[in-house]
């Protein structure tokens, strides 16, 4: 397993090493000792979710402000794009994102710590994700930031509308967000 760093220094691209033949492949996809090597620092995941998603469906950009959840977000089936937004007000890359192709076929995964709101757009006909997080999930707590945000500027490499939550279709601009200091 290695660590790519991304144009965000905190955010990281982990990519396993991958064995593979004629009968198919194995990977292992976390291993605690040799995560901490890479992200610098032990992490405790407590929760593993599981998300299935048609073409253009578009998730996001979650973030939990208060028991904010670090995660390892990759794809089982399919392919996203995946993106994180740094929204801790006092970093150097405040406002900056990150977007970056996730997919069954390049097994790659994004570290996100805490402090970057996520979101992804599935790009294949489905995907489905996993993600752990280090803390759990608080309704009471989750906020959204508007994906289209003019601000953050992401280009979501959309071939057509993207299909929305409620929730997601009501996110907040970033200069209305509550935020992390």
């Amino acid at each position: 397993m290695r660590a790519i760093p991304t144009a965000i220094p905190d955010l990281l691209i982990i990519e396993p090493k991958v064995f593979g033949d004629e009968r198919g492949f194995f990977f292992e996809s976390f291993n605690r000792r040799e995560f901490a090597g890479l992200v610098g620092r032990e992490v405790d995941f407590v929760q593993d979710n599981h998300s299935r998603s048609a073409r253009n469906v578009l998730r996001g950009l979650h973030y939990q402000i208060r028991h904010p959840q670090a995660k390892l977000v990759r794809v089982t089936q399919g392919a996203v794009l995946d993106v994180a937004v740094d929204i801790r007000k006092s970093s150097p890359t405040f406002g900056q994102h990150v977007a970056l192709e996730l997919s069954a076929e390049n097994k790659r995964m994004l570290w996100l710590p805490e402090g970057f709101a996520h979101g992804f757009v599935v790009i294949s006909d489905s995907a489905e994700c996993l993600y752990k997080t280090t803390d759990y999930w608080y309704p009471e707590y989750e906020r959204c930031i508007r994906w289209d945000d003019p601000a953050l500027a992401i280009d979501w490499k959309l071939e057509a509308a993207p299909v929305l939550s409620a929730k997601d279709a009501q996110g907040k601009t970033l200069a209305e967000a509550e935020l992390f200091s």
